[in-house]
């Protein structure tokens, strides 16, 4: 597994997957780790605890969005980290829960909240958000060039009626999207709304703050992104230390930044891979080493 294999696991070390999901990244790194090893593994879908081992004394599982990583450690008494992992890919049981409305293939309400306790849903987004708020989401998350048309008709759409359904959204949607390439930007306009209303980006920017922070000098981080805003951000926190990717300085001219990456080519998915795993096409996988 790649992106375990980037972590470099020492059987004494202290880990965190900041993603946890099905569990296939944890159950990787505890097999490599010894008895007195420790994984810290976070989530905030409530799903996401019917996939946690039973009886694993080495793993502490966190119900709480990965922003809250140096809360966390602080609260469990963790000094520093010797990886941290994140796959920022939407679990596959997120698509396939017809209850949650992340995807179009189900009629559900219009939900799309990863914590569904509470805070704004995908319905409440599209109800009360400017056009040109809503334009801006979709040109940005979604990469759709007919944004602007979108978030136009969803307004005038919803004066009329308020959303509640993705049946309702997709009445809406629908008429706008080419024939050719309906279901790819469909899933495109899915995603844009996902993104805001889970605080994706700001959310990540928080966590690599915080995974800078809490990594030991030599600790590892290990990256998979699916999107180009969040692997632009990613690779910024790689070079520089900060989302903008601005790069510090000393008197001397010295680069000042707290990582290195260890791949200095991303990584991407072979053939074989992507075959198996279609959603893995847009994967790519950055690593990088606290200095």
């Amino acid at each position: 597994m790649p992106t375990v294999d980037g972590l470099a696991v020492r059987p004494d070390g202290c880990y965190a997957d900041m993603t946890f999901g099905g569990g296939g990244h944890s159950r990787e790194i505890l097999r490599r780790l010894g008895a007195k090893g420790h994984l810290y593994a976070f989530d905030q879908d409530a799903d996401a605890e019917r996939n946690i081992p039973e009886a694993e004394t080495r793993m502490t599982f966190v119900r709480s969005n990965f922003r809250y990583l140096q809360h966390w450690m602080r609260y469990y008494g963790v000094d520093a980290l010797d990886g941290i992992i994140a796959d920022l890919g939407v679990s596959s049981h997120h698509f396939d829960d017809e209850h949650r409305g992340f995807s179009f293939r189900f009629e559900a309400p219009l939900d799309m909240r990863m914590n569904g306790r509470g805070g704004q849903t995908a319905a409440d987004l599209v109800n009360t958000a400017a056009e040109a708020d809503l334009a801006h989401l979709f040109a940005l998350y979604g990469e759709l060039k007919n944004a602007r048309r979108i978030a136009h008709c969803i307004v005038v759409s919803r004066a009329a009626k308020p959303y509640a359904t993705v049946a309702d959204l997709l009445q809406t949607l629908q008429p706008l999207m080419p024939r050719e390439r309906e279901k790819k930007d469909l899933a495109k306009a899915f995603q844009a709304l996902r993104i805001a209303v889970n605080h994706e980006m700001e959310a990540l920017t928080d966590m690599l703050d915080a995974a800078i922070s809490t990594l030991r000098v030599g600790g590892r981080l290990a990256v998979l992104t699916y999107h180009s805003i969040e692997d632009r951000i990613v690779k910024n926190y790689i070079r520089a230390g900060n989302a903008a990717g601005e790069v510090a300085q000393d008197f001397y001219g010295n680069r000042l930044a707290p990582l290195k990456a260890v791949n200095n080519k991303v990584i991407v998915p072979t053939e074989s891979e992507q075959t198996e795993n279609p959603r893995s096409r847009s994967a790519k996988l950055r690593i990088a080493v606290k200095l």
